[in-house]
C-alpha cells in the first residue's frame, strides 16, 4: 500500500468535515422538512375547524333569526290580539251607552208628548171657559140693548166693546202670564157690564139674583 503524503491526509480531513456537514445539512433539511408538514398539516387542521366554526356561526345566526321573527310574528299577534280585544270591548260599551241614550231619550219624548198632551187638554178647557164667558157676556149685553127702559152706553164703553177680542192661547205665552190677562179681561168686561146695568138702573135687580161673576 502506497504511502499517503501529509497533503493527502489534509485533504481527507477536509473530505471528511465535508461530508459531516453535508450530512448535517441533510438532516436539517429532513427536519425541516418534517416540521413544514407538520406545520402544514396543523394549519389544515386549524383552517377545518375555523370552517368548522364558521359554519355552525352561520347555523346560530341563521336560528337565532329564525327565533327573532318567530318571536315578532307571535308579539305582533298578542298586540294584534290585545287591540282587537280593545276594540271589542270599547264597542261593547258604547252601545251600551247609545242603548241607555235611546232609553232616554225616549224616555224624554213620551214625557214631552205627556206634557203636550196635558197642555192641550187645559188649552181646549180654557178656550171652551172663555168662549163660554164671552158667550154669557155678549148675551148680557144683548138683553140690556133690547130692553125698553135701554140707556145707550157710553162712548168709552162701546169703544171698549169693539176692542174686546177672545184671547187664544198660542202655545208660546206663559200659562200664568195667559191666566193673568184673562182674569183682567175678565173683570174689566164684568166691571163695564155692571157700569152699564147700573145706568139702565137694573143692576139691583141683576145683583139681587146673584153676582155676575159667580154666576159665569
Amino acid at each position: 500500500m502506497p504511502e499517503t503524503g501529509p497533503l493527502t491526509r489534509s485533504m481527507d480531513k477536509q473530505f471528511e468535515k465535508l461530508f459531516a456537514m453535508m450530512a448535517e445539512m441533510k438532516a436539517g433539511q429532513e427536519e425541516m422538512r418534517v416540521a413544514q408538514a407538520g406545520l402544514e398539516q396543523k394549519m389544515e387542521v386549524g383552517q377545518e375547524e375555523m370552517r368548522s366554526g364558521q359554519e355552525e356561526m352561520r347555523f346560530g345566526q341563521e336560528r337565532l333569526e329564525k327565533e327573532l321573527r318567530s318571536g315578532q310574528e307571535e308579539m305582533k299577534s298578542q298586540i294584534q290580539a290585545h287591540i282587537e280585544s280593545q276594540v271589542e270591548e270599547i264597542k261593547i260599551h258604547v252601545d251600551g251607552c247609545i242603548g241607555k241614550i235611546e232609553e232616554e231619550v225616549q224616555c224624554v219624548k213620551l214625557k214631552i208628548e205627556e206634557v203636550e198632551s196635558e197642555v192641550q187638554r187645559k188649552i181646549e178647557g180654557v178656550e171652551e171657559k172663555v168662549l163660554e164667558k164671552i158667550g154669557n157676556l155678549e148675551r148680557r149685553i144683548n138683553e140690556l140693548e133690547e130692553r125698553p127702559n135701554y140707556f145707550p152706553a157710553s162712548q168709552e164703553f162701546m169703544s171698549s166693546r169693539r176692542t174686546v177680542k177672545p184671547l187664544t192661547f198660542d202655545g208660546q205665552t206663559s200659562w200664568t202670564v195667559f191666566k193673568t190677562q184673562f182674569d183682567v179681561v175678565s173683570s174689566k168686561m164684568d166691571g163695564r157690564i155692571f157700569e152699564s146695568q147700573s145706568t139702565c138702573g137694573i143692576a139691583p135687580r141683576i145683583s139681587g139674583g146673584g153676582s155676575s161673576r159667580n154666576s159665569i
